[in-house]
Order: C-alpha cells, then structure tokens, then sequence
C-alpha cells in the first residue's frame, strides 16, 4: 500500500487565507482542491509538501455565473457538475469535461485542477521503488530524460482534457497571488518544458476561468485513448468556429497529449476562415496538425500510432462541427 508523507494540513475559507497559508508555509505548500491528480503523486514521492491547504470550502471558486457577455466559472466548480450543467455551457467544454477519468473521479476533480494537472510520462508516474530500480528522470530527481536522453528538456506530456477545450473558445484564466491578481488567456498558462509547465507564479492560486459570450459559435472535444472510460488522452482535439452565410468564421483548433504543452494550429483560421468548409480543406488541415503534433514515447500506445490519429481525430472533429460528410 503507497502511503502519503507526513505533511500538514490546514483549510482556508477564503482565497486571502490561502494565500496567506501559502506564505507562512515558505513556499512548501500546496493547495488541494479535489485531490485527484496530487494525492497520488504524494503517494507516488512525486510532491512532497509540507503543508497541505485545502481549498474545497472557498465558497467563490464553486460559482457558475454570467457577468455581462462573460461567462465565468470557479476554479473549483467539479468536472461532473460541468459535464451535467442545466446552464447552456459551450459543447466543448462539456463534452471534456464529461471525457475525464470515471463518474466518480469528476465529482471529486476540480476545473482548475484539470487545468493545472501535472504532465505526464511512462518513466514519471511510477512509484518511488519502480523509479529508484530504473533510475530517476529529470522531473524528479534525476538529471536526464529517459524519453530522449540527449535532451536538455523534460518531454512529459500536457494531459488536460479541458484545456484545449477552452483554449478553442477563446478563454482566459484569473490568478491570484501574494503579489496580487491577474488574467491571462488560457494559452498563455503553459510553457514548453515538461518539467516548469505553468506559467502561475509562486504561490498564485488558480480562481476562475472566463469564457467569452460568442453568439453562434461551434464547438467540439474529440478524444483518444485507450478505453472509453478512466484512462488519460493519447490526445484530445478541440474545435471551435461558427458558420455565417455558409462560409467558415474563427476557425479554431487546439491539440492536447501531443507535446508538453496544449498545442495551437493556427493553420485552421488560416484555412478555413471566410471559405466553404469541405473535406479537402478539412484535409488540409488535418495535415497541418499532423506537422505540429510530436508525441514521443512516454505514453501508452505507440506514438507513431498515435501521431497518425492526429489526422483521423482532427478530421473528424471538423466534419462534425461544420457538417461535412
């Protein structure tokens, strides 16, 4: 049985009080929301805190609401209430939402928690024992990637499903921290290193999400893995773009699993904005991010295998978005 290490907890009511939990912990804290993705790794050596804030009961990041033509959503809001949400939330984000682990993981993870899960390789999420016997990675503990040893930088792999769901429509995140608050589009809270992968500055506290009102606007989460429940994406494709007088507007496209960050493929606006859509522009940008998309093998499945459904998936989100048959 992986036990957790000693650690200590303290709840905060309030985003000032944990913050200021944060602060008196020195920097060796972590906040706890759902639990979902930082319990295991405390169990697994991976996060070793010494003190645990816990931030389920902050009653401002469980809020859905609209606020003039934003919409905004807590950072704590779980996954299984925007999966089932009465509210007429963007298809995107539900249908990722919905995509997550199982039933019962989505009523326990959080928005934010997604949105920030830790990155993922075959050669990292292993117990300390499995670790310590192959040896240590960069990301903890040791000093080379095990995935491409003549590498400076770690490859472990983004695997939020609904960061790319979002990143499609448009939105951006609120932080808040010892230094104050600030926006950001969601994009922008990635960075290209498997190890650093947030941008969130030390001690900064993810509080909401705001999703920009777009009348008409389509939207699509298409994901790959190996069962059709539980497990991580192999990738995750998000689509966004509205038809007006039968041409394509705001195409969009966003890839998850596929690199160490969400990866954007710009290519689809620049494809599909102000054209017909139809299956050979559909092609060309399955191709496009066919190009962008570099797994390597740090995941389940063959990572060949799994570039090449970058055009399958890519090309079946987009005919269903805009109706191509």
């Amino acid at each position: 049985m992986l036990r957790l290490p000693p650690f200590r907890f303290e709840r905060a009511r309030t985003v000032d009080e944990a913050l200021s939990a944060w602060q008196r912990a020195d920097g060796e804290a972590h906040y706890l929301a759902g639990g979902t993705d930082l319990v295991p790794n405390m169990k697994r050596r991976q996060f070793e805190p010494s003190v645990v804030i816990g931030i389920r009961g902050i009653a401002e990041l469980g809020r859905i609401e609209r606020v003039g033509e934003e919409l905004q959503i807590g950072a704590g809001v779980t996954l299984r209430r925007l999966a089932h949400h009465e509210a007429d939330l963007p298809a995107a984000l539900r249908e990722a939402a919905g995509q997550v682990a199982t039933p019962q993981i989505q009523r326990m993870a959080t928005l934010g928690g997604n949105l920030c899960v830790d990155t993922r390789c075959n050669y990292y999420n292993q117990t300390w024992e499995w670790r310590c016997a192959v040896g240590f990675c960069m990301k903890k503990d040791g000093d080379v990637c095990l995935v491409a040893p003549g590498s400076t930088k770690c490859w472990a792999i983004s695997s939020s499903d609904t960061a790319p769901a979002l990143i499609a429509l448009g939105a951006e995140v609120e932080l808040q921290g010892p230094s104050g608050s600030r926006r950001l589009p969601l994009a922008q809270l990635y960075r290209d290193d498997g190890i650093e992968y947030l941008t969130r500055r030390p001690g900064e506290l993810l509080v909401r999400v705001r999703v920009p009102h777009s009348p008409g606007l389509r939207s699509t989460y298409v994901k790959v893995r190996r069962r059709g429940g539980f497990d991580f994406p192999l990738l995750g494709v998000g689509a966004a773009g509205r038809i007006e007088e039968g041409v394509v507007r705001d195409a969009r496209l966003v890839l998850g699993a596929v690199h160490t960050h969400p990866v954007v493929v710009a290519e689809a606006g620049e494809i599909l904005d102000g054209e017909v859509p139809d299956a050979e522009r559909i092609e060309a940008v399955a191709e496009a991010a066919f190009r962008r998309a570099t797994p390597l093998d740090n995941a389940d499945l063959f990572y060949y295998w799994r570039k090449r459904m970058v055009r399958v998936t890519v090309r079946r989100a987009l005919a269903g978005l805009f109706g191509v048959s």
